[in-house]
């Protein structure tokens, strides 16, 4: 198969809608075997391979950027200003979420027939998600944990709030020592970031055919009869994120990082559909760093800092998920949730969000935190497992979407907003 002479941007999003095609016609042909024996490796492997960058690069451009600021005020200033827009904009979402879920109440007409059938089509998935937040630290244990003991092993592990605070630590100090020592170090890192950014440019190559391959599985898996009656409770959802995205997103890059809106979403399209296709926030962390600097014009500095931070710890499409999918749950059962309940949902989202790892699936995990702050019974999570895939591609796009308005609305406040490489 040859692509034609299209940008990549392009090819992606045609990739996609061949994928959702063929998955469409080998869920009918009954191709499922097929399509997961020889089609979804493909891109699992290009989500392995994009995943495989992304330690090195979040470490070496962090250290990197924190080391040029040259100024731990500096440094203090951006910090405070990237963890005020990530809370802000989680909340806002939270609450468009419950908004939207009070007023169109998607849980409240549920046939007591198909509940019952939702319920033990989802059960063995909910037990295993139950099981696994016995396990879950408390939220002094996430703080201290955020402390690595053993850095190679964090490496190792994958551990990113760990990884970052290494990296910023390291940074910090290297702008402590004299520079006859600390160049080296730095010019080290520097060329280390560069090998990682080209190794990016190189696998992007193999995207198209990686997000048709995504696309097609998960379609060609997604049984239709039983969801249709989820359809609304899966709009409100759509209707929270897009509005979200196109609003809150769009306000704070025209408002406060005085920049028009359409070249904000066209530059960072590349990374949203590869956010779409791995339900990760994590694998696109890299082409979202290159959008951001090449497209957007935001300083590497800045965008080494703000969009690891915000791959691990923003996460304003699963938390509109959260309000959304508890709300329903509660309507299902004939709960209503008071204002104290709702409050609850909106503290307990936006702080199980924070060191949630960005990879598939984490928003189950953060919902039964969120159901089990108010009383709900989690095993109505079995309600929603069906469409959790799907959902949350979606959510993840959105994801992505904020940490690149973060960086470029933090680049504009410190005055450095198209001082990037930009195309």
């Amino acid at each position: 198969m040859k692509w034609p002479k299209l940008a990549l941007p392009t090819k992606i999003m045609l990739g996609l809608l061949l994928g959702a095609a063929f998955g469409i016609v080998a869920n009918r042909a009954g191709w499922q075997d097929f399509v997961g024996e020889y089609v979804k490796p493909v891109g699992t492997a290009f989500v392995k391979l994009i995943t495989m960058v992304v330690i090195p690069l979040v470490f070496a451009s962090l250290l990197v950027g924190t080391a040029s600021l040259n100024d731990i005020r500096k440094l203090g200033r951006i910090g405070i200003c990237t963890a005020a827009y990530y809370v802000t904009t989680t909340v806002i979402a939270i609450s468009i979420g419950l908004v939207l879920a009070n007023i169109f109440k998607p849980g409240a007409s549920l046939p007591e027939e198909t509940k019952a059938q939702l319920l033990a089509s989802g059960a063995q998935d909910m037990t295993a998600k139950v099981e696994q937040m016995k396990q879950k630290p408390s939220l002094k244990d996430t703080l201290l944990n955020i402390i690595p003991s053993n850095p190679i092993q964090s490496f190792a592990e994958g551990k990113m709030l760990q990884v970052i605070f290494f990296a910023l630590l390291t940074g910090i100090c290297l702008t402590l020592v004299p520079d006859t020592r600390g160049a080296p170090v730095i010019a080290f890192f520097e060329g280390l970031n560069d090998v990682m950014i080209r190794m990016v440019h190189v696998i992007m190559h193999i995207a198209p055919y990686a997000v048709f391959a995504l696309i097609a599985a998960v379609t060609a898996n997604f049984g239709a009869e039983i969801l249709r009656v989820l359809t609304k409770y899966a709009l409100v959802v759509l209707l929270g994120l897009i509005l979200h995205a196109c609003l809150v997103y769009s306000m704070a890059v025209k408002v406060l990082a005085r920049t028009k809106v359409w070249p904000f979403f066209k530059g960072i399209r590349p990374a949203q559909l590869i956010a779409f296709s791995s339900s990760s926030s994590s694998a696109a962390l890299p082409v979202t760093m290159e959008c951001a600097e090449e497209n957007l014009g935001v300083p590497r500095e800045i965008a080494s800092f703000a969009l690891p931070l915000g791959a691990t710890i923003n996460m304003d499409g699963t938390a509109l998920y959260q309000g959304v999918a508890a709300a329903f749950i509660a309507q299902v059962y004939g709960m209503d949730l008071n204002v104290g309940q709702q409050l609850t949902i909106v503290l307990t989202a936006t702080l199980a969000s924070i060191g949630t790892a960005g990879t598939p699936g984490a928003g189950m995990a953060m919902l039964v935190i969120v159901l089990k702050s108010i009383g709900v019974p989690i095993e109505g999570i079995g309600l929603i497992l069906g469409l959790d895939r799907i959902l949350d591609m979606c959510r993840t796009a959105v994801n992505v979407t904020g940490d690149a308005s973060c960086a470029m609305v933090v680049a504009a406040m410190d005055g450095q907003l198209g001082q990037g490489p930009r195309r």
